[in-house]
């Protein structure tokens, strides 16, 4: 798809889009590859491959450190991509933005950062039964060893947030609200506006997991007006290994640096030590610079093809799905949130999802079975696991009818 063209386009040329994915030109057990799991990671495009395989021909140096041409070209290209960044989610500053190797790290230098070094005994975090393990686990921790209290606000059977529930939760020893923006096990959009304008008059900070998000609707962290935001390249087309805190500046200027090493200082002496400014402060050896690169291209590539028109188009698959899906018989559908995008997760009474997803894979249609890395929510639910079929922009209704054939097959074989 020529990429300039793209963003003429009011309605996606999903065709146009899938040539520009060598993985989908594949077929897997002598069937054209359906690939529904796009939660879990994302294909590439070219353009994003042939930019990663570019910088390692041409660039390939380190960056920060060097004077020769490379390093200088790689450090252009590096922050570039930093740049690219923060215009994508409209941070306020190139210095906001912070390169991680994903969404765990992002939440997990908030967790050791940020609170860590703020926070005391009975000071209260807020999270939501629908958060990935990432956005729990940190905070269990800080909760063993600092004494913080972590609430968590409960769902109900479609799974949406109990609203009312979570503002009960806040109180004045609350201090951060800690939540996804859109569920990974169940497609759930959470209210996010509004909890971050609550989280706000009780005098809490927000972080939101934007790691299945990002690659589904825009992200305009200003307007959000959210204090952290998280997100993962593997998400949205881009390489894995990298990932983004955004930060308000204020707040990560007053934030202690997470790890110590090359690149997050300025002068290192045995009599003291100072650190670099943001973001470089956060940034502590190496980095994914390849990725980084690589990342970028894939923000550019999504641009041009245009979010409105990606959530639109996911939107349309998710119903489809929906109503094919609902018409197998002893199929359920696990997750009926009202606002809900991209993900499609269901059981078959009587059948493992480890069968199901074996069975469908074996037909060329690749899913996620498991507990998606949400357990609470598989506990609330009463299950061990789910199948999740996850949608993109490069899928279409031929992706979705494979889909449906080959879980009707299952359902036959396992019941």
């Amino acid at each position: 798809m020529n990429l300039a063209a793209a963003t003429a386009h009011n309605t996606l040329d999903v065709e146009s889009i899938r040539a520009d994915f060598p993985a989908l030109q594949q077929q897997i057990s002598g069937h054209p590859l359906a690939y529904l799991d796009n939660g879990a990671s994302t294909q590439k495009p070219a353009s994003v491959i042939d930019t990663v395989a570019e910088f390692y021909r041409h660039d390939n140096a380190n960056v920060h450190r060097g004077v020769h041409t490379l390093s200088q070209r790689a450090t252009d290209r590096f922050e570039a991509a930093r740049s690219t960044t923060r215009k994508f989610i409209n941070a306020a500053s190139d210095t906001e933005i912070i390169f991680t190797s994903g969404t765990t790290a992002a939440i997990n230098l908030v967790a050791h950062s940020f609170v860590r070094a703020q926070f005391k005994p009975g000071d209260e975090v807020i999270v939501s039964m629908l958060e990935h393990h990432s956005n729990i686990v940190p905070w269990q921790l800080l909760e063993q060893e600092l004494g913080l209290v972590l609430k968590v606000i409960p769902i109900n059977e479609r799974g949406e947030l109990d609203y009312q529930a979570y503002r009960s939760l806040l109180s004045e020893r609350t201090r951060l609200v800690a939540v996804s923006q859109l569920s990974n096990a169940l497609g759930t959009i959470t209210p996010l506006q509004q909890i971050i304008d609550d989280a706000h008059a009780a005098g809490a900070k927000v972080l939101v997991d934007g790691a299945q998000a990002v690659a589904h609707t825009p992200v305009d962290v200003q307007a959000l007006d959210c204090d952290f935001y998280a997100l993962s390249s593997h998400k949205i087309f881009g390489p894995t290994g990298v990932g983004v805190l955004y930060g308000k500046e204020s707040l990560l200027d007053a934030m202690p640096p997470w790890q110590g090493g090359g690149d997050m200082i300025s002068v290192v002496s045995f009599s003291g030590t100072q650190f670099n400014e943001l973001p470089f402060k956060f940034e502590a050896g190496t980095p994914n610079i390849a990725g980084v690169i690589g990342f970028a291209a894939a923000l550019d590539y999504v641009s041009a093809v245009g979010l409105t028109d990606i959530a639109a188009h996911e939107t349309q698959l998710l119903e489809y799905a929906t109503g094919e899906m609902l018409q197998i018989e002893g199929l359920q559908v696990i997750g009926t949130a009202a606002e809900k995008a991209s993900i499609l997760s269901f059981r078959i009474e009587g059948a493992h999802a480890s069968d199901i997803g074996t069975l469908l894979d074996h037909q060329g249609v690749a899913i996620r079975v498991g507990h998606h890395c949400a357990m609470p929510v598989m506990e609330f639910f009463g299950l061990n696991a789910t199948a999740r079929a996850s949608m993109a922009m490069y899928n279409n209704r031929a992706d979705i009818d494979a889909l449906v054939a080959a879980t009707k097959k299952a359902a036959t074989m396992l019941r």
